[in-house]
């Protein structure tokens, strides 16, 4: 009789936790996905699905509802840049409709679920457990402010500058196939279309969001049924290691930049994948070099553009610039699209 309840113990049922769960399935392990929360969950997240991620999950069996969208447009008052991916189209989801369908598959590969709440992590040299539940290895994937990351000892700062993020949907028809940052002095706005008569519209900024910061999208969503905000930050999460023992962190727990890019939940799906293949060889060591692989030129370009766009002078000065150079903006879209 095994001493174990599980292979793999997932802390954590989104986006991140659940592509891990399946992809560990794939390679015959058994899972449990521990998540507190019953239904899909909603939060804030800018619902952009890059080429790239939505591959890594059609791959899984995951084709979620959406909205295609053939690029990344830059916005300001006088000027538009904007390039289209070479890869093929991404796809605007709502971030519920993708925990169901992550959900749905992930019971169909047979995972167990369990509703608890993980307040303590205790592992040896041959497993690890958590909410009652032993398992050879854990999967941390409970977000920005990760529990697990910090019961297993790994050390979390907030990096800066100290940006936030809401995202709020308005009901109006979608009138882009790109999705739109809108760059202001104050803040940027992302505007995804996820279905045929909503979009999503999620602001970054270091302080207190307001629409009123980008005249025109405004005037566009004036009069619009508005959802409610939900928020998140600081968005930058410095972490220093993604891997203790048996212990393993994905998605926001494992370290986040910034949402400025738009591709957080596309590196959760390769992070996932990246962290069972580690786990399947029983080289959990791996992990952390592939995650560095995997987040190089995210980390690299969103750090870059967040330190340039700083200063309120030389936000100006983005979209005109991208406007200047279509070779290097269409670049860095594909880049980050892939």
């Amino acid at each position: 009789m095994s001493d174990y309840d599980a292979d793999v113990l997932v802390i954590g049922g989104g986006p991140a936790g659940l592509a891990a769960a399946l992809h560990a399935r794939r390679h015959g392990l058994s899972v449990v996905v521990v998540e507190p929360r019953d239904g899909p969950v909603d939060k804030a997240c800018g619902e952009g699905l890059m080429p790239g991620g939505l591959s890594e999950l059609t791959a899984l069996g995951v084709d979620p509802a959406g909205m295609p969208f053939r690029g990344i447009a830059y916005v300001s008052d006088r000027h538009r840049a904007q390039a289209r991916f070479r890869s093929g189209p991404g796809r605007g989801v709502r971030r519920t409709t993708l925990h169901a369908a992550l959900a749905a598959r992930a019971k169909e590969q047979d995972t167990e679920w369990l509703s608890a709440r993980v307040t303590a992590v205790d592992q040896d040299a041959r497993g690890v457990t958590a909410a009652g539940v032993r398992a050879r290895w854990l999967v941390g994937a409970d977000g920005l402010h990760s529990t697990v990351r910090r019961a297993a000892g790994i050390t979390a700062t907030a990096g800066t500058p100290r940006r936030y993020g809401v995202r709020r949907h308005f009901r109006v028809p979608a009138w882009s196939e790109f999705v739109e940052v809108h760059w202001s002095r104050f803040g940027e706005a992302y505007v995804t279309p996820v279905e045929p008569d909503l979009v999503g519209v999620a602001i970054l900024s270091p302080g207190r969001p307001d629409l009123a910061w980008f005249p025109e999208l405004e005037r566009r969503l004036a009069g619009a049924e508005r959802g409610p905000a939900r928020g998140c930050g600081p968005l930058r999460q410095v972490v220093s290691r993604r891997v203790a023992g048996r212990v393993l962190l994905v998605g926001d727990a494992a370290g986040y930049e910034d949402a400025l890019t738009g591709e957080g939940i596309s590196l959760a799906v390769k992070q996932a994948g990246a962290v069972i293949d580690a786990i399947a060889a029983d080289e959990p060591g791996s992990y952390e070099a592939a995650w560095h692989r995997i987040t190089r030129d995210y980390r690299l370009l969103t750090r870059a553009l967040v330190l340039a766009s700083a200063p309120r002078a030389a936000r100006r000065a983005i979209v005109p610039a991208a406007a200047l150079l279509p070779p290097v903006f269409r670049w860095g879209v594909n880049v980050l699209g892939s």
